[in-house]
């Protein structure tokens, strides 16, 4: 099995926030890492223009991508216009022809934000048919296959109805907690806009919170968790907790 790993999330920060240890992990396993986003995050500032914003927002995630030596990607599809119609989902089929991951991370499929939502399902979509010799017109890499799927956590781990999620894997990333964190300080447009609107560091400190609840449910300082995808034909072993334990 190729080693591969994309995460495709709708902004950039995002893979930072939700998966950015197990990453880490994976990338320190030898995996090759491709960090994907839907948007350039057009829309994540009070004072720039959308095109001023998402070259400075792309250059962050590009940066926060190199601290781990992964790939980043765009769709450049728009912030809160994120849709599930024919050119998104090519668009993503294409990505993950040229990408052939077999393992994938992505949004839960219930969430705070459309935006994420909408992922999650071009997401699935992309898992299940890329091998499908016509869906696209990039080349079919050896090793393509439908691969493991997984949701990371919604924000603050409820769903839009305050419902907690129940994972179905958890990932220590105590080790990896400070670099993890050093990844998202590199969306520095962001950071400092939460804190001139907050008053506080509150980009990095939710993210410290959410990650110690999370390593709390098994015993470790900081967590990931995920929902592993389980339907005809994904696979059904838990390889992170193979390669993890």
């Amino acid at each position: 099995m190729n080693k591969i790993a994309l995460s495709l999330l709708a902004h950039p920060d995002d893979a930072e926030i939700l998966c950015g240890g197990t990453l880490m992990r994976l990338a320190d396993a030898g995996w090759e890492i491709h960090i994907a986003t839907a948007t350039p995050g057009d829309c994540g500032t009070m004072v720039e223009n959308r095109w001023a914003i998402s070259s400075i927002r792309t250059k962050e995630a590009k940066a926060a991508a190199d601290m781990i030596g992964a790939t980043y990607h765009c769709l450049d599809e728009r912030d809160l216009m994120v849709v599930f119609d024919k050119p998104t989902i090519q668009k993503t089929m294409d990505l993950f022809r040229r990408v052939a991951p077999t393992l994938v991370f992505t949004h839960a499929a219930k969430d705070y934000m459309m935006d994420h939502e909408q992922v999650s399902l071009l997401a699935r979509a992309a898992s299940f048919g890329y091998g499908a010799p016509n869906i696209s017109h990039h080349p079919l890499k050896p090793g393509s296959r439908v691969p493991y799927l997984y949701y990371c956590d919604p924000i603050e781990g409820i769903d839009p109805y305050g419902k907690e999620v129940e994972p179905t894997t958890f990932i220590d990333i105590s080790a990896q907690m400070e670099k993890k964190v050093q990844m998202l300080a590199c969306h520095a447009s962001q950071r400092e806009w939460l804190r001139a609107h907050h008053g506080m560091d509150e980009y990095l400190d939710s993210t410290r919170r959410h990650s110690a609840k999370r390593g709390a449910k098994i015993g470790k300082a900081a967590g990931e968790a995920f929902v592993q995808h389980l339907g005809h034909p994904y696979p059904h072993d838990d390889i992170l907790a193979k390669i993890f334990g």
